[in-house]
């Protein structure tokens, strides 16, 4: 293939932990490698600029080499991953992905081409894929089998190519496998020097747009006499603030509407405590980027979830959002009185 990329790992930063977990069924009969669907569609419409535009990643490469944290990767950033798939069926789930639109034209299929009842050839299903008019990306995923032989260890794991003999003999076996595969892929990425944070990071670079990469916060009212939201990453109390719920004239009213949310932004102490959270969150945000966080909820509270919990949860995202972070505000108990 042209335009291959190589991605090289950083010198001494720690390897992944664990092995790939995936592992495919030896009992299924072996199909044929790349039979089209019973539905198949014309040449002319195969060729079709949308299937071109469709975003295809077929990810691949050697047990423990880090196939799964991969597909969890390309999950964070919007792909439809879809993990274990046989071979013989790629051009067919290529084609539902396809016909399905929406979310599944990113698309990512992880293979496990070790088991014996499903290996076939790689770069010919590929082929298929070419000429039905899809343009795939294949990520091999690999890493030395000194780094291979710590990981199995670790686990205490036989290869599943392993069968009675050692486990540098299962290595081996499947390298050679996987030759032709490794050799025609657009992305590899050696992972030996890479751990599980780090190989995650890299592939999120590689395949998101920035705004998918960022982080996204849920600053989410509710009323403490529900009870605090278990999903909760931070709970900021809003109690302190005088209740609108014994002005008359607000009473029935919530803190989405102006004259309850002036009411509550225009209390001493509401504008220095909006203030210091905004900040706390914009510089806790990176870290948790860098962690692999993709989500964070931050829980605003009151007694009722009606008024000061949805005014300061209104007026924090539009603060978070203003620092250039992605955040919307949600109201759990508004509307339960």
């Amino acid at each position: 293939m042209k335009g291959r990329k190589v991605t090289e790992p950083t010198a001494g930063q720690q390897p992944a932990q664990t092995p790939s977990d995936a592992l495919v069924s030896e009992e299924a009969p072996p199909p044929d490698a790349v039979s089209p669907p019973a539905d198949a569609v014309s040449p002319a419409d195969a060729a079709a600029p949308e299937r071109s535009a469709m975003d295809l990643v077929i990810v691949t490469g050697m047990s423990g080499g880090g196939r799964s944290t991969v597909a969890r990767a390309l999950e964070n950033v919007g792909y439809y991953v879809v993990d274990n798939l046989p071979q013989a069926l790629l051009v067919t789930m290529a084609e539902l992905a396809y016909r399905s639109g929406g979310s599944a034209r990113r698309t990512a299929m992880v293979l496990d081409v070790r088991s014996r009842a499903y290996s076939t050839d790689l770069p010919r299903a590929v082929r298929a894929l070419r000429d039905r008019g899809f343009h795939p990306r294949v990520v091999f995923v690999d890493a030395g089998t000194d780094a291979l032989i710590r990981r199995f260890e670790k686990v205490r794991r036989p290869h599943p190519l392993q069968a009675g003999g050692r486990l540098v003999d299962g290595i081996a076996a499947e390298r050679e496998l996987l030759r032709e595969a490794r050799e025609e892929a657009d992305v590899l990425i050696d992972t030996s020097q890479l751990n599980e944070n780090q190989l995650r990071g890299r592939v999120e670079e590689m395949f998101s747009h920035p705004e998918a990469r960022a982080l996204r916060l849920t600053v989410l009212s509710f009323g403490f006499k529900y009870g605090v939201p278990p999903d909760a990453d931070f709970v900021v109390d809003a109690r302190f603030l005088p209740n609108p719920y014994w002005v008359p004239e607000l009473r029935d009213h919530s803190g989405r509407e102006p004259a309850v949310s002036k009411y509550v932004l225009s209390q001493v102490g509401a504008d220095e405590f909006l203030d210091g959270y905004a900040r706390l969150l914009t510089s806790a945000a990176p870290g948790f980027e860098r962690e692999g966080k993709r989500y964070l909820a931050v829980a605003v509270g009151c007694t009722g979830g009606k008024h000061r919990s949805v005014a300061i949860a209104e007026e924090l995202a539009s603060r978070l959002r203003d620092a250039d972070l992605a955040a919307h505000a949600e109201h759990r108990d508004l509307g339960r009185e």
